[in-house]
């Protein structure tokens, strides 16, 4: 067992790295986080909308994956929107429908893998926009491996045409990499492997003292 945020916890969970560079997030107290927007981020494949929305389902709490939003009001699938618009007219929706999505309470949502990368969304997410007060939003990170990653897409050729990112393979590992800091910045990260995803809701719930829903 670790000590996390003045409370015992399975390893799993870790809080924010204080050594992180970019917006800061600010660490757990001892005090329940007072969220009543949850958000899950993490690399493909790692479970967030599963756990998210399993997560919701506990606390009675409305789920929402911006992919899902997304696509919804587009009409479109992700890998489509890539392919006609390109990745930066994608990053721009995100961000909007993120905003968006946020402006509701309470919520459970789900974020695409590369939606951190926007800082105007990391600052959203702590509570760091210039003239905004700090909202009080809760950032969790899923942390799978890389293998992990692969090994949930399966066959490379049939997952690419529904992941953008394994369409550009060569660059897997350098992007996982290059974001894999940003997502540490998130109030707590839960190792993935060998948790089931209602494991992992119960971890997130019970770090934040949430009840669930009788």
């Amino acid at each position: 067992m670790v000590e996390n945020a003045g409370r015992t916890t399975n390893p799993p969970v870790t809080e924010a790295d204080p050594n992180h560079t970019g917006s800061a997030s600010p660490l757990l107290s001892d005090a329940p986080h007072p969220a009543r927007r949850i958000v899950l981020t993490g690399f493909m494949a790692a479970g967030k909308t599963t756990v998210g929305r399993l997560l919701a389902q506990q606390l009675g709490w409305p789920f929402h994956d911006a992919d899902l939003e997304i696509e919804a009001a587009t009409g479109l699938t992700v890998p489509e929107i890539f392919r006609i618009h390109g990745e930066p007219w994608f990053r721009e929706l995100e961000h909007t429908t993120i905003r968006s999505l946020l402006a509701q309470e309470p919520i459970v949502l789900a974020m695409g893998g590369g939606a951190i990368e926007d800082p105007r969304t990391r600052d959203l997410l702590f509570g760091s926009e210039p003239g905004k007060n700090p909202a009080p939003i809760y950032l969790v990170h899923l942390e799978a491996t890389l293998e992990t990653t692969l090994a949930r897409c399966g066959p490379l050729d049939s997952a690419a045409s529904t992941r953008p990112v394994l369409a550009d393979f060569a660059n897997l590992e350098k992007r996982y990499l290059a974001r894999l800091p940003l997502y540490r910045q998130a109030h707590q990260t839960v190792q993935v492997e060998g948790l089931s995803p209602v494991a992992l809701a119960e971890i997130i719930r019970l770090h934040l003292d949430l009840q669930p829903r009788v």
